[in-house]
């Protein structure tokens, strides 16, 4: 298969997967509740007026062919509706959220790949070793705990008894200077972005690890080790570099997981990002911001596993051919 045709039809499948989401998205939040806006009403004091006023504004009037019409339209343009609760643009929070989440997914994602792939190459280029049986052991331990129990620890140990580093939100208010704005950031920054750190890293070294032992018995592994190829050339050159395809795929396959475990950790350290005010939205059972980070959330999944094909595929052209 061509590479232009393995391209068109990892993409096909894409767009696709995001028109069933679309759909899924649509059924849950308009088809499936009986009658969403009594469930939203339930607590309030409202007159019959004022619920089909809240209904004609939220399209559920209508016939449902014709809100699925108007929703996909809407959708494309960016037109998310507003939050029952803020009465603002869906689309205008989610893009006021989305730095702060950013930050915390890039950061926390990159500390746990360089520290998963250093540990992973360290303990499988010497199986059986003392560091590889701690770092193994280790490795299992963070990967099997729970984001938001991993975060409570934190907070405890470095906020509460330490008192290193601050509990939550994202800034100290008052009046500061630009660079002392920026250290408190980061200071605020440090323990989600740790825990995020914790939490995947032991996924990367695993695999990594396991890759590599696999490898190291491959014949051009073996064959520069005949030719005299000094074992440190051996690893860096030629058993890493194959290694690290199984590795590298999995960065963006798991980023779902990844997506999942920070909207946990932005609730419990009350992160101001997507997390956060997602939490609020089931809380406060606005639907419009729940089918909008729900779309939003499936399409980046979506698109980072295309990614993750394309690249594979790329760096490995055997995978077209299958």
């Amino acid at each position: 298969m061509g590479a232009r045709r393995y391209f068109f039809k990892k993409t096909m499948y894409a767009l696709l997967t995001l028109l069933f989401v679309l759909s899924f998205n649509f059924v849950m939040f308009r088809v499936l509740p009986s009658d969403p806006i009594a469930n939203l009403t339930r607590s309030q004091k409202l007159t019959r007026d004022d619920v089909a006023e809240l209904r004609h504004s939220l399209g559920l009037d209508q016939p449902l062919p014709q809100q699925f019409v108007t929703y996909v339209k809407e959708t494309f343009s960016l037109n998310l509706g507003r939050s029952i609760l803020s009465g603002r643009s869906v689309w205008g929070e989610i893009k006021a959220a989305l730095p702060a989440t950013i930050a915390l997914l890039s950061l926390g994602t990159l500390f746990a790949t360089l520290l998963g792939i250093w540990v992973g190459i360290k303990g499988g280029w010497k199986r059986g070793s003392t560091f590889d049986t701690s770092s193994l052991f280790t490795s299992q331990v963070f990967w099997s705990m729970s984001e938001a129990w991993l975060g409570m620890v934190l907070i405890v140990v470095f906020g509460s008894i330490l008192g290193w580093f601050p509990t939550g939100q994202w800034q100290t208010p008052g009046d500061a200077t630009q660079i002392q704005r920026l250290a408190d950031w980061g200071n605020h920054l440090f323990l989600p972005v740790l825990t995020l750190t914790l939490g995947y890293f032991g996924e990367y070294a695993i695999i990594m690890r396991s890759s590599l032992i696999e490898v190291k018995n491959d014949d051009f592994v073996l064959t520069a080790r005949a030719k005299g190829v000094p074992d440190r050339e051996v690893r860096k050159k030629h058993a890493v570099p194959n290694a690290f395809l199984p590795t590298f795929t999995l960065i963006f396959l798991s980023f779902g997981f990844v997506l999942g475990g920070a909207i946990l950790i932005e609730v419990v350290f009350s992160w101001p990002g997507i997390g956060q005010l997602e939490f609020e939205a089931i809380n406060n059972l606005d639907y419009p911001m729940i089918q909008g980070i729900f779309l939003l959330s499936s399409a980046a999944v979506i698109f980072f596993n295309l990614v993750a094909d394309l690249l594979y595929s790329y760096m490995d052209p055997r995978i077209r051919e299958s």
